[in-house]
């Protein structure tokens, strides 16, 4: 069972919602490398607007996605295809289906 998860917001400088969108969609393959991550979803909220959410079943996971090659690509990109700050909030999962 899942226990712990993270959310990102993403907003995209103007002019680079392909590119964000080719990050995510990059992301989720990435992911599947991933032993420890349970569910990783890049989402599109709106134009401009996108957010990644990932669930785990421990705080190795997590721990071990926020240290992994996802994490340093984001960081990596985040100037040049991010207008917000990169905030990771983690959160605890109460309850899944």
């Amino acid at each position: 069972m899942v226990k712990k998860a993270i959310w990102v917001m993403l907003k995209a400088k103007p002019g680079k919602e392909a590119e964000v969108e080719a990050f995510l969609s990059q992301g989720g393959a990435m992911a599947n490398e991933e032993p420890l991550t349970v569910n990783w979803y890049g989402v599109k909220i709106a134009p401009g607007m996108y957010g990644v959410f990932d669930t785990f079943a421990d705080e190795e996971g997590r721990d071990a996605h926020l240290t992994g090659e996802i994490a340093k690509a984001l960081m990596a990109s985040a100037p040049d295809l991010f207008s917000n700050e990169i905030k990771i909030e983690k959160m605890e999962v109460l309850a899944s289906k």
